[in-house]
Parts: C-alpha cells; sequence; structure tokens
C-alpha cells in the first residue's frame, strides 16, 4: 500500500500540472482575444443635402399716421385692402393671407413725449401675413411690392420677429436616407484605416448619429435649405 502512495501522488500532481497549464494557456489566449477587440477606430460620416423650402411666411407690415383717429382707421383698412388685392392679382389665395390687430399709439398720451407739438398724434402699425405652400409665387409677388409703394404705403423695416421664413417640413422624409449615406461614409473611411494600417474592420462598437441641422444655404437664397448630419462610429480593429 505504502509503495502505491507515491504512485497517487505523482498522478495526481501530474493532473494538476495539465489543469493549471491548460487553464494558464486558456486565460492567455482570451487575453489576448480580449485585448484584440479592445482595439478600435472611430470615425465620422456626413450627409449633406439641399432641398427647397416648402412654406413661407411673409409678414408685410406698414405704418400710417394721422391728427384723427376715425381717418387714421380708414387709411389702416384702404392700405389692407390694397395690399390684398396685390396679393390676389399675383397669384395668392384669398385663405393664405390673415390681418392681424393693428398696434395704435397716442403719443399725446405717452409721459415721456416732449412738451413740443408733435406732427401726428396717432400712429399704427398693421401686418398683413401670407403663409404659404406655394413658395415660388410668393417669392415672385415679393419683387413687386414697389408697386404698393408707389401707391403711397409706407412699410416698415423687418425686425427678428417680423422676418420673412423659409421653412422645410419635409425632414422625417429624407431622414432614413441620410442616415444610411451618413452611415456608409463613415464606413468608407474606417475601412480606409485599416486597410492603412493592415487590420481587419471589426462589427460596430458603439454608434451616435448627431442632430439634423437645417439652414439657409447662403444669406442671398434662404429659401434653398442645405440639410446635413454627421455619424460617428466606433469600430473595431484586428489583425
Amino acid at each position: 500500500m505504502d509503495e502505491k502512495k507515491p504512485i497517487s501522488a505523482f498522478i495526481i500532481g501530474l493532473f494538476l500540472f495539465l489543469g493549471l497549464f491548460s487553464l494558464g494557456y486558456l486565460l492567455s489566449h482570451a487575453a489576448i482575444k480580449f485585448k484584440e477587440f479592445e482595439r478600435s477606430v472611430t470615425v465620422k460620416g456626413l450627409s449633406e443635402r439641399e432641398f427647397p423650402a416648402d412654406i413661407v411666411i411673409w409678414p408685410i407690415q406698414f405704418t400710417v399716421a394721422d391728427n384723427e383717429l376715425s381717418l387714421l382707421y380708414e387709411a389702416l383698412e384702404k392700405n389692407t385692402e390694397t395690399i390684398k388685392a396685390f396679393l390676389k392679382k399675383t397669384g395668392v389665395a384669398e385663405v393664405e393671407v390673415s390681418v392681424s390687430t393693428p398696434s395704435i399709439t397716442d403719443k399725446s398720451a405717452q409721459s415721456y413725449q416732449n412738451s413740443g407739438k408733435v406732427e401726428f398724434r396717432y400712429s399704427a402699425i398693421q401686418t398683413v401675413t401670407v403663409y404659404s405652400t406655394n413658395v415660388d409665387q410668393v417669392r415672385s409677388a415679393m419683387n413687386g411690392l414697389l408697386e404698393l409703394g408707389k401707391k403711397g404705403i409706407v412699410f416698415t423695416a423687418q425686425d427678428y420677429q417680423n422676418r420673412t421664413e423659409f421653412l422645410f417640413t419635409q425632414l422625417n422624409q429624407i431622414k432614413p436616407e441620410m442616415i444610411e449615406e451618413a452611415t456608409t461614409k463613415a464606413r468608407e473611411v474606417a475601412e480606409k484605416f485599416a486597410e492603412d494600417s493592415s487590420s481587419k474592420l471589426g462589427k460596430i462598437k458603439r454608434a451616435s448619429q448627431g442632430q439634423f441641422s437645417i439652414e439657409p444655404r447662403d444669406t442671398n437664397n434662404p429659401h434653398i435649405k442645405k440639410i446635413r448630419v454627421v455619424s460617428t462610429i466606433e469600430y473595431y480593429l484586428s489583425d
């Protein structure tokens, strides 16, 4: 029995050695694989396109002044009807035109006015707004605004709150195609990097899509919209 004990201990030790050796090999191999998967490259892909605006909001703001309130309202009504007639003649539909409540100022009632006599006691601002999907037609009407000026209508300069706006509302329809394009371009960049670094491009590690931006193409063409999106994608790399 005593002779068998050293043999049994040897066998047990051998199995322990083989087991630890195998475990060490597997762990080292797994560590190498894990390290390989930690290699990655982050790239960006851009999709950029131009589309015409599909909605225009055109506020036409004018002023009148008089010493008689009744005459002031008559001038407001006359100018408003003149503008509406002009818009109708240029092809703008009646349902696309709205008129705001006039803002009237009584200068004699303002405490900060100087004691000196003012030329006109009353002044008013009126806005006629065009909201239309016929962008080209409205833009053509804008070019004829000089005709109204010749009729004595005094227009105010456009400020931030009363500026002409051109809108693009079809973003949801073009989103999928633009995201696909941005993703494809990002992968092309990643594949080029992998080729140059003698690596192989693996699966996507993480990806993020930037915000879509809609801006005028330039200051002279606000009715043409430049739409862009950037996708950021990180890929695994392997030898």
